[in-house]
């Protein structure tokens, strides 16, 4: 896996070799970025990243690498955070990214981060757990007022949302779908 465009492109991320961490493959991740890219006019400068169940933090690295102002990695998994590490050492990126070992479920009060306006969701597929990060995110100061987030399921899950999310756009991708909401 690889970063697809920005100060980074083409540098490696360090990845499990095993499936417990699923990240957002090349091609996805490529037109994830394709539709943020045409939505904030390729300027990526005013964002503040928040992302949930980060794993390897590939969507995070590729906001910075674009040119996102700061990224807050959520992952309470210990290979996850370990690779995240890694990442962040390995790209030179502390000075930009915070890593919190917490549940994207379970995030508390946010009291230390301006509210965040970009935020990326992958958690384990057909668990519920977006709806669950997403409720707490907005519930405890987490989520800037017509923030945009990106969120990735397995195709096919029926999403229950609260009222206080749009969907604008639902793609799929093979066995993936991607939602774009704004808060």
């Amino acid at each position: 896996m690889r970063i697809i465009a920005g100060r980074f492109k083409g540098k490696k991320l360090a990845t499990l070799k095993t499936d417990e961490i699923r990240p957002t493959s090349d091609r996805l991740r490529e037109s994830i970025f394709n539709i943020l890219a045409s939505k904030f006019n390729n300027d990526f400068s005013h964002l503040r990243v928040l992302d949930l169940f980060a794993g390897t933090g590939a969507l995070g690295i590729e906001a910075i690498s674009r040119g996102a102002q700061s990224v807050v990695f959520v992952d309470d998994g210990v290979e996850a955070r370990s690779l995240l590490r890694q990442n962040i050492e390995n790209f030179a990126i502390a000075g930009e990214a915070k890593l919190l070992k917490r549940s994207a479920i379970n995030l508390g009060k946010n009291e230390k981060f301006a509210p965040f306006n970009l935020i990326f969701l992958d958690p384990p597929y057909g668990k519920g757990l977006s709806e669950k990060a997403l409720l707490c995110a907005s519930e405890n100061g987490w989520l800037e007022k017509t923030a945009t987030i990106i969120l990735e399921e397995k195709a096919g899950i029926d999403l229950e949302l609260s009222s206080d999310f749009t969907v604008l756009e639902k793609r799929k991708y093979g066995g993936s779908e991607i939602y774009i909401l704004q808060y």
